[in-house]
């Protein structure tokens, strides 16, 4: 195990750091004194497992494949932005945008997320305990959200694809989202990651009106853009 102290250092020089010791063959690299840095652990594109101690700024893990990523603490805006492949797990909260665009593995935030959460998923599993703010999943067209709590207004608007899991309130949904009942295979999702299947889930979809225009439906269309 290797340990990097971030004071006095630039996010380029640590992430380079990273690459090196993993390009060595270290399994696993401890980032400490991380004091809110941005862009902490990102760009890494090896199966390698990296311990922030503390809390970072945004953009934290982003563009990763592969990589295993352990936050104790909080993280700013675009907590694993397009993550390919791989594991992230923050202990605190999350800023908006977690997991935006991501295109596959497993995203978890034990406390709440901001808003935006989940915007244009490809793929993976992004998972809240807590609550999310307004326009989470919006445009996503693949992959699963799972949220433990509340859902901010917007929730899915003009979602395509994927599924979005909601143990708590929803605000509002957004335009073209649906609620309909949680299915066999939703539940042994909850269950499987862990969380509470006698919640009162809810399960969100694509209504589909959007998927194609109709010139008849434009009041439908009219309100989306």
């Amino acid at each position: 195990m290797v340990q990097i102290d971030c004071r006095l250092k630039s996010a380029v020089d640590l992430n380079r750091e990273i690459r090196f010791f993993t390009e060595q063959g270290e399994s696993e690299v401890h980032l400490i004194h991380p004091e809110g840095r941005h862009n902490l652990a990102v760009g890494i594109l090896t199966c390698v497992r990296v311990t922030v101690e503390g809390t970072a700024g945004y953009y934290c893990g982003g563009l990763c494949d592969g990589i295993r990523l352990d936050v104790h603490g909080d993280t700013g805006w675009g907590l694993g932005e397009n993550l390919m492949s791989g594991e992230i797990f923050v202990s605190g909260n999350a800023g908006s945008a977690a997991g935006a665009s991501m295109r596959g593995g497993v995203v978890r935030v034990e406390g709440c997320a901001g808003p935006r959460a989940g915007i244009s998923m490809k793929g993976g599993v992004l998972i809240i305990e807590g609550s999310v703010g307004a326009m989470s999943g919006f445009m996503m067209q693949k992959g699963a959200m799972i949220i433990g709590g509340d859902a901010g207004e917007g929730l899915g608007d003009s979602m395509y694809e994927g599924v979005i899991l909601v143990g708590g309130r929803i605000r509002a949904l957004g335009n073209d989202a649906v609620v309909t009942e949680p299915r066999p295979e939703d539940l042994d999702l909850i269950r499987n990651v862990g969380l509470d299947t006698g919640l009162d889930w809810k399960r969100v979809e694509s209504g589909k009106k959007l998927w194609y225009f109709n010139k008849k439906e434009w009041d439908v269309w009219k309100v989306a853009l």
